[in-house]
């Protein structure tokens, strides 16, 4: 079972590609991770421009530094 990279709190970069442009790209606080299901690992997030939160894929996360 896959576990998860980050945390509730860490600071990540979202980062967009052609295939999830939906999301806006920028810099997001983890606000908790959410269960392993079939797309594997994925986190309730809060955008530190907007403060909108949204479900991302790990596998669109890279951690900020700072």
């Amino acid at each position: 079972m896959p576990k998860h990279k980050y945390a509730a709190g860490d600071r990540v970069i979202a980062v967009i590609s052609a295939a999830n442009r939906n999301i806006r790209p920028g810099i997001y606080t983890i606000v908790k991770a959410l269960p392993v299901a079939g797309r594997g690992c994925q986190y309730r997030a809060r955008n530190a421009f907007d403060a909108h939160e949204r479900v991302l894929d790990e596998h669109l996360l890279q951690r900020a530094n700072g």
